[in-house]
C-alpha cells in the first residue's frame, strides 16, 4: 500500500478476507480482463464503500488500453473512474453520506507519485483507476469501490428526475466538457472550433451552443461522429476531406475562431512526420491538432487543451502562439466546482448529457416497482423500455476493443450494468 496523509492514509484498500467481487483489470496493452478479486473494506475513517450499479469507459482509459502508458501501470490495476451506485458502508467519520444513498464519484485529491513530481514539478490529484502516476487508486469498473474522503468525493444524486445515463454522463464527461468551455471562455456570439468528436468533444460542442456560441465547427475524421455533431447544429469538418483543416476553417472564417478547443489528445497524430516521431519515440505527444487550433484561432483568441497530453512534443508553433497574443489554458477538470450547476440543469431538463451513450445491448428495463423514477409511466404501460444503452459489466473487455477501434454501435460509448445494477430490474 502507498501511504499518504490523512484522511486518505493509503491509496489501496483493505481486502475483505472472504468476500469477492468482479473487477476489470489491466493485464497489459489491449488486454483487459474481468476477474474475481477481494472486495474492498473500510480502510480509513472517512471512507465509503460504494456498490456500483453502472460504469462506463472514458476516452482517457483508452490511452492505457493502447499501451501508451504501460510503464505507469501495474498488472492487475483495477480500471475506471466513471461510475454510479449506492453507498454500501461508511467509515465512522463520514458525515454527509449514508448507507443507501445514490451516489456518483469524482477523483481524489491525494497523490503520492514522486514520478509525476519529478516530471512536472508538482503532483496532480489522485484519480481512480488511472495509472500509478495519479496514485494507483483501484478504480470503479468493479462491483464495489472504496472511496476515500467520501464527504468530499461523492456526489449525492437525487432520487427523482434523473436517469442512470444522465448521472453517469455528469460524473466525468459533462464536467470535463464544461471545463473546456470555461478554459476557453466560450460565451454568447462566439465562433468556436472543437477538435475531436468523441463523447467529450461532442459534449463540449453542445455545451458551447448551450452557452450561446454563434457557430461551432466540429473537427473529426469519423463520419458517424460528424453526423451526430451536425444533428446538434454544429458544422462538421472531416479532416480526411480537409487535411489542412486550419486553412479550410480560415476560408470560412477569415478573422479566425474566437475560441479553439483541443479534445482529441496526444495520440491523434495526423501528419506522417508526427506519426513517425511518436512511433520511434522521438516524442510522446503529437502536436498536429494543437498546431491547427493555434493557426485557426484569431489574434487575441482563447484556446483550451482538454484532450490528455502527458509528455513532450516537437514542431510546436510557439511563435504563432506568442505573436498572435493567444491565451492557452489546459488541465484536468474542477469537478466539485461544476457539479451543482450541471446536475441542476440536467434535473430541470435544460440539458441532457445522455446522448453520449449510443450502444444498445440486450433489451433491458427496470421495473416500475424497483426504481419508479427512471421511467415515465406511459413508457412502461406501452412497453417502450428497449432504449437504454446498457450492456453487461462482464462484457467490458469487448467494449474496450469496440470503443478503441471506433466500432461502438452508434459511434460513442456504452453503459455497463453490474450484476447488482441488473438485479434492480428483477
Amino acid at each position: 500500500m502507498s501511504q499518504v496523509e490523512p484522511p486518505v492514509y493509503t491509496t489501496m484498500y483493505k481486502e475483505h478476507p472472504e468476500e469477492k467481487m468482479l473487477a476489470c483489470q489491466y493485464m497489459g496493452p489491449k488486454t483487459m480482463v474481468v476477474n474475481s478479486v477481494p472486495k474492498p473494506m473500510i480502510t480509513a475513517p472517512k471512507d465509503a464503500i460504494v456498490k456500483i450499479t453502472h460504469c462506463t469507459i472514458c476516452g482517457s482509459d483508452l490511452h492505457m488500453y493502447a499501451g501508451d502508458l504501460d510503464s505507469a501501470m501495474k498488472k492487475g490495476d483495477i480500471m475506471g473512474h466513471e461510475a454510479i451506485g449506492f453507498v454500501d458502508d461508511v467509515g465512522p467519520e463520514v458525515k454527509n453520506v449514508e448507507k443507501g444513498d445514490r451516489e456518483y464519484s469524482l477523483c481524489d485529491r491525494t497523490n503520492p507519485s514522486k514520478e509525476m513530481e519529478g516530471m512536472w514539478g508538482h503532483r496532480l490529484s489522485g484519480i481512480f483507476g488511472y495509472t500509478q502516476l495519479t496514485g494507483g487508486y483501484p478504480g470503479n469498473q468493479a462491483e464495489y469501490c472504496r472511496v476515500p474522503n467520501a464527504d468530499l468525493i461523492l456526489v449525492k444524486a437525487p432520487k427523482e428526475g434523473v436517469s442512470p445515463e444522465q448521472l453517469l454522463a455528469n460524473a466525468d464527461v459533462t464536467t470535463t466538457a464544461w471545463h473546456g468551455n470555461e478554459l476557453a471562455e466560450v460565451g454568447k456570439g462566439h465562433v468556436v472550433g472543437v477538435w475531436g468528436c468523441g463523447p467529450i468533444g461532442l459534449t463540449i460542442a453542445t455545451l458551447a451552443l448551450f452557452r450561446g456560441a454563434k457557430k461551432v465547427y466540429a473537427v473529426d475524421p469519423d463520419p458517424k461522429r460528424l453526423e451526430i455533431a451536425e444533428s446538434f447544429g454544429c458544422i462538421g469538418v472531416n479532416v480526411r476531406e480537409h487535411p489542412d483543416v486550419s486553412d479550410y476553417i480560415l476560408r470560412q472564417e477569415p478573422h479566425g475562431l474566437d475560441k479553439g478547443i483541443e479534445a482529441s489528445g496526444f495520440r491523434s497524430a495526423q501528419s506522417w512526420i508526427q506519426t513517425t516521431m511518436r512511433a520511434i519515440g522521438a516524442e510522446g505527444d503529437q502536436s498536429d491538432t494543437v498546431s491547427h487550433v493555434i493557426k485557426a484561432t484569431r489574434k487575441g483568441g482563447n484556446i483550451a487543451l482538454i484532450g490528455d497530453f502527458f509528455f513532450t512534443t516537437n514542431q510546436f508553433p510557439i511563435g504563432a502562439l506568442m505573436e498572435k497574443a493567444i491565451t492557452l489554458r489546459g488541465g484536468q477538470l474542477y469537478a466539485e466546482k461544476y457539479q451543482p450547476y450541471l446536475l441542476d440543469i440536467t434535473v430541470k431538463g435544460e440539458y441532457d448529457p445522455s446522448f453520449v451513450f449510443t450502444h444498445k445491448g440486450e433489451p433491458y428495463a427496470f421495473s416500475l416497482f424497483a426504481l419508479p423514477f427512471l421511467y415515465k409511466f406511459e413508457d412502461l404501460l406501452w412497453g417502450d423500455t428497449d432504449f437504454r444503452p446498457l450492456d453487461d459489466f462482464e462484457n467490458i473487455p469487448e467494449m474496450y476493443k469496440l470503443q478503441f477501434e471506433h466500432g461502438m454501435p452508434g459511434g460513442l460509448k456504452a453503459i455497463m450494468a453490474t450484476p447488482f445494477g441488473r438485479s434492480l430490474g428483477k
